[in-house]
């Protein structure tokens, strides 16, 4: 064997036993007649001492190591006498009687260690190293423990997991596919899934009752820090449910990964909140409810005193941030600042502090009494020592500008902590969002959302005041997943396309099998998917999505690591019947 035990497994209890160690050399120390080295593998690291008194060979042999030699070591297990409390392994030392090189390594061009010297870029380009270091290999224990306890969790409910295929037809609806030339059809080409959607409604058609799988899925979109070309979805889809059905049950999920992942139980049901008082109150469709400085509308205290940026704007509102009337005037022109970045596009930031007795002071002073600003503060709950931060513009722009106003106070006062968790559903999305350019409305989910049935007679009369079937699941600010109930009635599925501007023959062409199938039964059925690696991510406490993704795809969706995408050959370009345009 090449291994009696593990790197990470010997404790007092192993003291006197002989033991084989294999592993990766993370760093040697010489020390008089002492050479010191801690070995490492995947389970943690265990030191060995080598005596230059009792095996002067086998001590030269030591002291030759390299970091990262892949070596493997027998020796006694022995208690230590300046025992090292930050390792598992601390108490222990192997008194090393043997010593095999397995194979030598180049010195690695960033330290493996948790706190490495390496960038992002290098570390990219070899993440095969950067796996080794415990954070990060961490990570994707924590990922595989998650994907084990949701099948767990999921099978205990009569879920089964279905693989469907890779290669697909595309949809032009959604994001960008990516494409895949055919070479025994030319000319033609299969999709990668965005998501396995209509598959998954086959499968309920097909009386599979109750479908989950993990699976990759691929979209050819702008990436930012939680978005990658490809990306894990736990998919899941159930027959003969309501909306109430598929909350519970995967509301009952989530509760199980904390408990059984991060010992954390919730016993209260999950805030549920309207898509219509989410953008009210927190200008986000995914609000982070760890803290509260929610919105107040102000326009109607406003009015009728001559200042012409109230005066003339659509909205006016803001957020009380509590003990903050301290903020001296750098502190509030930084505020001020931010929110007239492009990015957010406020013109501006109105402030009212409130002093110990109550007294406001604000940056309109010029315009508004005293017993005004007053009104202002009762309205926002303002007690003294309290501050008002206060935008105007057009409704839905200022909101969301509030909205990051908000987060930038919630992280300045260190209410944003990523250790405790604020979950919610948002619920009774818009069916329809209208797009000025196209002057079109398109699904905000997807064609298959059911509208609530009470709008259904609004469809033609009102289309963008039907609210959808249609459910997120946020946690800190992070949409995690999402879903809804679908049509499964062909005449409204019908109508659905046709507000989306598909003609017969358009719906037909991408769309024809799902409808031909719902011809011989469709059940009443609806679903959700979550991003698995938002989940892993949140759990682990990450900024990026990246770091729990054993290889993932830099900014501008390349493996720096393999070189792709890269150029193909001409004759694979012949074969597919693919003519490149030289670059310009």
């Amino acid at each position: 064997m090449y291994r009696t035990n593990t790197c990470g497994e010997l404790r007092l209890s192993h003291v006197g036993q002989k033991v084989t160690l294999a592993g990766w050399v993370q760093r040697s120390r010489k020390m008089g007649g002492m050479t010191f080295v801690d070995l490492r593998d995947r389970y943690g690291i265990t030191q060995l001492v080598f005596n230059q008194e009792s095996d002067a060979g086998l001590c030269e042999q030591a002291n030759k190591l390299g970091r990262e030699y892949v070596i493997q070591v027998t020796g006694t297990v022995t208690e230590r006498s300046n025992k090292n409390a930050n390792l598992p392994t601390g108490d222990i030392e192997i008194i090393a009687e043997k010593l095999v090189v397995l194979h030598t390594a180049e010195t690695p061009p960033f330290t493996i260690e948790d706190e490495s010297d390496g960038g992002d870029d290098i570390r990219m380009q070899y993440r095969y190293l950067d796996l080794r270091r415990p954070i990060v290999r961490r990570n994707l224990e924590l990922r595989h423990k998650m994907a084990f306890e949701v099948r767990r969790y999921l099978d205990d409910l009569n879920f089964l997991e279905v693989e469907t295929p890779v290669l697909i037809k595309s949809t032009p609806e959604g994001a960008r596919d990516f494409v895949v030339p055919s070479r025994m059809n030319p000319g033609e080409f299969y999709a990668l899934p965005q998501s396995p959607q209509t598959l998954k409604q086959l499968l309920m058609v097909s009386g599979f009752d109750r479908y989950f799988q993990i699976v990759k899925c691929f979209r050819d979109e702008d990436l930012r820090a939680d978005r990658q070309p490809e990306f894990t979805q736990i998919d899941c889809e159930m027959s003969f449910v309501e909306q109430e059905d598929i909350l519970n049950i995967f509301e009952g999920m989530i509760k199980h990964l904390f408990k059984k992942i991060r010992g954390i139980e919730f016993k209260e049901p999950f805030l549920r909140m309207t898509w219509a008082d989410a953008m009210k109150y927190y200008g986000s469709d995914k609000p982070d409810m760890r803290f509260g400085m929610r919105f107040v509308e102000l326009k109607d205290l406003t009015e009728g005193h001559n200042f012409g940026v109230f005066d003339s704007a659509e909205y006016v509102g803001g957020i009380c941030a509590e003990g903050c009337a301290t903020y001296s005037r750098k502190q509030l022109d930084e505020l001020t600042d931010f929110v007239k970045r492009p990015q957010i596009g406020a013109k501006g930031l109105i402030y009212v502090r409130f002093d110990e007795n109550g007294n406001p002071k604000s940056s309109v002073d010029k315009f508004y009494s005293a017993d005004d600003l007053k009104k202002w503060g009762e309205r926002f709950g303002a007690k003294p020592g309290d501050l008002l931060l206060i935008l105007a513009g057009p409704t839905m722009k200022t909101r969301k500008a509030l909205c990051e106003l908000r987060l930038e106070m919630g992280s300045r006062l260190g209410l944003r902590d990523k250790d405790t968790f604020a979950p919610l559903w948002v619920i009774d999305f818009p069916l329809f969002e209208w797009d000025e350019e196209t002057q079109r409305f398109y699904a905000m989910h997807h064609p298959f959302t059911s509208p609530k049935a009470e709008d259904i007679p609004l469809l033609d009369s009102d289309t963008g005041a039907v609210r959808a079937n249609a459910y997120d699941m946020v946690i800190n600010g992070v949409e995690l997943g999402g879903g809804s109930i679908r049509i499964h009635d062909s005449e409204l599925q019908d109508h659905m396309f046709r507000l989306l501007g598909f003609t017969e023959e358009q719906a037909e062409a991408q769309f024809g099998f799902l409808m031909n199938a719902f011809k011989y039964g469709a059940p009443p059925h609806g679903g959700l998917a979550f991003g698995l690696d938002r989940l892993v991510s949140m759990f682990a406490g990450l900024d990026s999505i990246r770091d729990c993704i054993a290889f993932p795809k830099n900014n501008s969706g390349r493996d720096v690591m393999l070189n792709a995408p890269s150029p193909l050959d001409d004759s694979q370009l012949d074969e597919l019947c693919i003519l490149v345009k030289p670059k310009k």
